[in-house]
């Protein structure tokens, strides 16, 4: 992924990410401030990779009869700003000036409703299996792309899905590395 540099458009699309707009966003509330930022992972089928499935969810045409657990989330309308695949490949689906349906019923520093003010973003893994470097590589690339665009996102406030849903949510899981990313946004 060397010479990978994204570039954050007016609009909140990332350049030299790949497009595929998501119908499940909608506008965020009038002068909300992006103020933080949301690591989660997902793969479907549930620990598969690479099957193309999570793009069909987050643009709700997920074929239920593909899978069994298709049948359990195919009416879902969900949605993530971003999903870095296995490789480090990007793909937007919202742009970040959109509000992505990624985090659910939610609370961060007593404020809910943090996709009113969140960016999300997907890594294609499972909470124990681990990410890739290509991931790891990418996602600290887009956060620093991200911080300077949004500078109300700190590094104290990216945080993972199970930090503003402890009761509902895990991820992204053990097997995220937090000082691994740390390191690569900060060089230490």
């Amino acid at each position: 992924m060397s010479g990978y540099f994204p570039v954050i458009s007016v609009d909140g699309w990332l350049a030299n990410a790949a497009q595929c707009p998501s119908p499940n966003a909608n506008q965020r509330p009038l002068g909300q401030e992006i103020n933080l930022l949301v690591i989660h992972n997902i793969s479907l089928p549930p620990g598969e990779f690479g099957t193309g499935f999570v793009a069909d969810l987050f643009c709700n045409q997920l074929d239920p009869s593909l899978h069994p657990y298709f049948a359990t989330i195919a009416d879902l309308q969900v949605s993530a700003h971003l999903f870095i695949d296995r490789l480090g490949n990007v793909t937007q689906f919202v742009a970040f000036t959109e509000r992505a349906w990624h985090a659910g019923a939610s609370v961060f520093n007593n404020i809910e409703n943090c996709n009113d003010y969140s960016i999300g973003i997907e890594m294609e893994g499972c909470d124990n299996i681990a990410y890739t470097n290509e991931q790891y590589i990418a996602l600290a690339e887009v956060i620093r792309q991200i911080l300077v665009a949004y500078p109300k996102i700190t590094p104290e406030r990216i945080v993972g899905h199970s930090d503003i849903a402890p009761k509902r949510k895990t991820d992204p899981g053990s097997a995220f590395d937090w000082a691994r990313l740390h390191s690569l946004l900060t060089g230490e």
